[in-house]
């Protein structure tokens, strides 16, 4: 037999007032049923709680360890509505999200802080992933969510949506002090096409790969492509070591690195998009608080 919440209660009563007839009064019940449960109780534990007199009751040794339990049990089960309230509505819960690094010098950061800020019961789950990875693991349900840069391939349109957060253009990364530089407030592409350029590889990321290979096509230059890395972090201190130049997203001349310096290119600006996916048949009330959030702020 298990013990039911009923007779933790009444246990309680009896041993907070240290009287069944008070116990009972508390209860708005009579004492006969009050004192039959409470030996329900200990016949189910095999322990006597209680050491009873004519006058008052005392708490065995086995009663006094079980009555704090008993008190924690009950507080817990009287949150449970709340608890359930709160998770139907999205105001609690978890929200596991993947972003692309981008994303961490532009949308994520304000967008975290005010989610958290409207919705401090929610516990969020931060991955940091390329975008082929994201879109596998929302193809496998492990995330709700993921910023990522698109497009989605074929079998992912078909069970993921997607909305726009951020379209930002292309701008020059370069080692700092460049002659090619100096007195420029614009950079043609030309002026550092003889450098090695530091790339994602395309496999990772094949649109931003693809819109910074088609920048140089567009100038009528072909990239003289030096490395490759998929953190942007990593390709900022790459220029900042001088061993190229890169073209970003704007929102990464956020990320200050001694010795980079960050300039606008000549001629109509290359936009890059970022946004969020997740599974159409995802039902989490969290997430659907997110993307309310993220509408909101489109």
């Amino acid at each position: 037999m298990s013990v039911e919440l009923r007779q933790l209660r009444y246990f309680v009563a009896v041993a907070e007032e240290s009287h069944f007839g008070r116990a009972a009064a508390r209860l708005h019940m009579t004492q006969p049923p009050l004192s039959q449960t409470i030996q329900s109780l200990e016949g189910t534990l095999g322990t006597p709680l209680f050491v009873r007199t004519k006058r008052r009751v005392a708490l065995t040794p086995a009663g006094a360890a079980l009555l704090p339990e008993a008190q924690r049990i009950l507080q817990q089960a009287s949150a449970l509505p709340d608890l359930a309230r709160r998770a139907a509505s999205g105001e609690s819960g978890l929200l596991s999200l993947s972003f692309v690094s981008t994303a961490d010098y532009s949308v994520l950061p304000p967008l975290l802080r005010e989610f958290r800020e409207r919705h401090p019961q929610v516990r969020i789950e931060l991955r940091e992933a390329t975008t082929d990875v994201q879109l596998d693991d929302l193809m496998q349900n492990r995330i709700d969510a993921g910023l990522l840069i698109p497009p989605l391939h074929d079998k992912a349109r078909a069970e993921l949506d997607y909305i726009t957060v951020l379209s930002e253009p292309l701008i020059l990364a370069a080692p700092r002090g460049l002659k090619a530089l100096r007195g420029k407030s614009l950079v043609p592409l030309s002026a550092v096409a003889d450098m090695p350029l530091i790339i994602f590889p395309r496999r990772i990321s094949p649109a931003f790969h693809d819109a910074i290979v088609g920048c140089f096509r567009d100038a009528g230059l072909t990239p003289h492509i030096g490395q490759e890395a998929i953190q942007m972090q990593t390709i900022v201190g790459l220029v900042s070591a001088g061993m190229g130049i890169a073209l970003v997203p704007q929102s990464v001349s956020n990320l200050k690195r001694p010795g980079v310096e960050y300039k606008p290119l000549a001629g109509k600006p290359v936009l890059i998009e970022t946004g969020l996916a997740w599974r159409r048949d995802n039902m989490s009330a969290v997430l659907h608080t997110f993307l309310e959030l993220l509408r909101k702020k489109r």
